[in-house]
């Protein structure tokens, strides 16, 4: 594994027994698409146009996102026409960039293999990885070839996020596709995270107490005792139409996703 454009780290920066969490990134795409260009950019915040076109590398780079740090590794593959030897990047990548050039209808078309090669292989291994549909070279802007909306659309088809960038202009949108690609795969692993048991007990009173109630003698009638529950450790639990609803969420409520909720009545308490 290179190191030519990765931040170099030192052993006193962090203790050995705390290693930083890892994202693998693999992009995707045809020759010419910007693939290597994104990547140095991202890298080194510089723009170089001309790249051996068979080289095929991987780099290093510690990023905080979101204020949490990671240690962010890229493949920048180099297939020659098309999705080819996969499994180097299907089973080692935790999220893909998959890159087309927005003046190049050939590379969009291209890129649709390498989404159809990802969905396939999404559904053998049961293992969703985040998938990031980007349209480069928005500065190519005059010479358009594929639209916004045929990206979005593509994008919506397989079910991945779509943005456009440049890596010869601006670095801040270049950074933030690769972050974005960070946060997916946090959310992945989140929401794939065993859901801890919500525990629901009512409160218990005190045994109930027998006490016998002896009924008076009317009209020749024998004497006779009944046994009657006293509600005095009880805690009284309110009628549903005065009853203090409340809402509670599980753990999984932490992604800011979707979360399960119940309503309870008061007088239950939760473990």
């Amino acid at each position: 594994m290179s190191s030519m454009f990765g931040k170099p780290r030192t052993s006193s920066e962090r203790p050995p027994q705390s290693p930083l969490p890892e994202c693998n990134v693999a992009i995707l795409g045809c020759r010419g698409a910007g693939k290597s260009a994104l990547t140095v950019k991202f890298l080194t915040k510089r723009f170089i146009s001309e790249y051996d076109p068979n080289l095929e590398d991987t780099y290093s780079s510690e990023e905080l996102v979101d204020q949490q740090p990671v240690l962010l590794k890229v493949m920048d593959t180099a297939d020659q026409d098309g999705p080819g030897n996969c499994e180097r990047y299907l089973c080692w990548a935790s999220a893909f960039l998959v890159v087309y050039s927005i003046d190049s209808r050939q590379s969009f078309e291209g890129c649709q293999r390498y989404l159809e090669v990802l969905a396939l292989h999404a559904r053998g291994c049961q293992r969703r990885c985040p998938v990031l549909l980007l349209g480069n070279k928005l500065d190519m802007e005059q010479y358009r070839q594929v639209l916004s909306a045929e990206g979005m659309s593509l994008a919506s088809r397989f079910g991945c996020l779509f943005h456009e960038v440049s890596a010869c202009q601006d670095f801040s949108r270049v950074q933030h596709v690769f972050h974005e690609a960070v946060r997916e795969v946090r959310r992945q692993a989140e929401w794939n995270l065993p859901v801890q048991p919500l525990f629901i007990s009512e409160e218990r009173p005190c045994p109930p107490v027998a006490t016998p109630v002896a009924l008076p003698t009317h009209h020749s009638l024998a004497t006779c005792t009944f046994n009657t529950l006293s509600t005095v450790n009880y805690k009284e639990i309110p009628s549903v139409a005065q009853a203090k609803l409340v809402t509670v969420k599980s753990s999984r409520a932490q992604s800011k996703r979707k979360a399960p909720t119940l309503t309870l009545l008061k007088g239950f308490k939760i473990f």
